[in-house]
């Protein structure tokens, strides 16, 4: 049986961990970095969608977060669409799996549309994750119009969500343009015969934290979640580029418009303790 066989399955034959072990496998971070959500009354468990974020640093800290709220407060499992690479990572990727992620191909995102599942997406995949230094808080999504095409051929609504916090928990000191322009990380890519790295492309950032350690900072998490977008307007037009590139922008603005707003937000929050405020200054 074919990697592309057996990915479809997964998507099909998959049973929801219980919730109880979700908020247990996330208690510490809940408590260590606080999340605060805000745009609930936009989702609704009985009409599925595409949900479309943005990618922070690692994209370890926070995808949980929002998993477990949207499963507490709305019944609702996110079906997420992963970069290949999660799944080359030891334990994180088996953890993806358990949790109902799967490798984001147009036939996993057909499937799961078929069968009418809510469905998380980050169209910045693996680049926007390996983050480069001024990066932070930025969208980086390449040429990708794939989700819009998806959303405009089974008529899924997008619901634009923003996350931030987690780039401002840790410091980039060392990115993928210093390993390109370092010998020993240019030979490294000279014999990526696997195109693991794809061009540099997939390098993880040095990070440091609290101090000169890889521990994230205490950084509170904002998550927004905006008002979905009707795709009834581009209904059979998936197949022109124009209008994928039109939605994918419309998708862009409406999530740097949430981020903005958490922006606000963070900046009046009163409920940042002292601790908190002191422990996450640069």
């Amino acid at each position: 049986m074919n990697a592309d066989v057996k990915s479809l399955e997964r998507a099909s034959r998959f049973t929801p961990p219980p919730l109880h072990q979700v908020k247990s496998a996330n208690r510490l971070a809940r408590f260590y970095f606080n999340p605060q959500f805000q745009g609930l009354e936009h989702v609704d468990p009985l009409k599925p969608a595409l949900y479309v974020c943005n990618h922070t640093l690692y994209g370890m800290l926070d995808g949980p977060l929002l998993y477990e709220k949207l499963y507490e407060e709305k019944g609702i499992v996110l079906r997420a669409l992963g970069d290949s690479f999660h799944f080359k990572v030891p334990l994180w990727g088996t953890l993806l799996k358990r949790s109902g992620t799967v490798e984001g191909t147009r036939e996993n995102c057909s499937r799961l549309m078929e069968q009418g599942e809510h469905i998380l997406v980050y169209p910045g995949g693996g680049r926007e994750v390996a983050k480069r230094k001024g990066e932070q808080g930025k969208l980086t999504w390449k040429t990708r119009t794939g989700f819009a095409y998806m959303a405009m051929k089974y008529q899924y609504p997008i619901i634009p969500i923003a996350a931030i916090g987690a780039d401002d928990a840790l410091d980039i000191v060392w990115d993928a343009y210093d390993f390109m322009q370092n010998p020993v990380g240019r030979w490294i890519l000279d014999h990526d015969r696997h195109n693991t790295l794809r061009g540099g492309e997939l390098v993880m950032p040095l990070c440091k934290g609290v101090g000169p350690t890889l521990l994230p900072r205490p950084e509170k998490f904002y998550f927004s979640i905006g008002k979905p977008i009707d795709t009834s307007a581009f209904h059979g037009q998936e197949n022109d580029k124009e209008m994928q590139w039109q939605l994918r922008y419309q998708t862009m603005q409406a999530i740097e418009a949430e981020m903005n707003k958490l922006q606000q937000v963070r900046q009046r929050d009163p409920s940042v303790g002292v601790l908190r405020k002191w422990l996450t200054r640069r």
